[in-house]
């Protein structure tokens, strides 16, 4: 019974690990969808997140299973918990890669994103994956220092929401309010997406600890020599 039980704890776990691996593989396609204007792209995004949807429900299914049934108490109360908490937050992470998608899709047959800012929002798109998936390598390993150092990989795509208003609000911006509306979209979408991938990582670190990770104390500082 016990063996049974402690599957299912590790069952929920794999729904965590594969959701966050799809999300992270929207939010590429739905990046290249968005900037080559591809069609078929943004079509497989769309529908793929039925997917993400499916497995949520799975888990959440699974958790209140496991609640009704076994009545955890202690860690494996946090587990099931905080991996209900964390399924919401990656489901939203596929849902914002689809609305990428669904902008992609909508402005076909041309790209919604201007030529002068094709760059950032690439580096926006590739850092939102990069971010998923050290999110999926973190739920595995369980490892706290990598799953803190996600907030700091995060000013990255911080700093270039900044960037996206600043072009935004140049004299010389002549592509237009919709394009304006449209770009201001998408940076939502890859800040969000990014926030959420950093969340989960968090919610690891209380998974492993027990203590939220933004009321950890960071370690001392070691200056060699001192």
């Amino acid at each position: 019974m016990r063996d049974a039980y402690h599957e299912e704890l590790d069952s929920i776990g794999d729904r965590l690990v594969e959701m966050a691996r799809l999300v992270g593989s929207a939010i590429g396609r739905a990046t290249t969808a968005l900037l080559d204007a591809d069609l078929n792209v943004a079509e497989s995004v769309i529908a793929a997140d039925e997917k993400v949807d499916a497995l949520q429900r799975e888990l959440e299914n699974r958790a209140i299973t496991l609640l009704a049934r076994q009545q955890p108490v202690a860690t494996d109360l946090r587990i099931v918990v905080t991996s209900l908490r964390m399924s919401a937050d990656l489901e939203r992470s596929g849902d914002l890669a689809r609305h990428v998608a669904k902008l992609a899709r909508l402005r076909f047959p041309n790209s919604a994103v201007p030529g002068d800012l094709h760059a950032t929002i690439l580096e926006m798109g590739q850092l939102a994956q990069r971010l998923m998936v050290k999110c999926a390598e973190v739920i595995v390993t369980k490892d706290v220092d990598e799953a803190l150092q996600l907030e700091a990989d995060d000013d990255r795509m911080d700093e270039l929401h900044r960037s996206l208003f600043q072009h935004l609000l140049d004299d010389r911006w002549k592509h237009g309010i919709e394009t304006a509306v449209d770009v201001t979209l998408v940076g939502r979408y890859y800040e969000r997406f990014a926030d959420h991938a950093v969340s989960v990582a968090k919610r690891v670190v209380y998974l492993v600890t027990g203590e939220h990770a933004d009321e950890m104390t960071p370690a001392p500082t070691v200056v060699e020599g001192a």
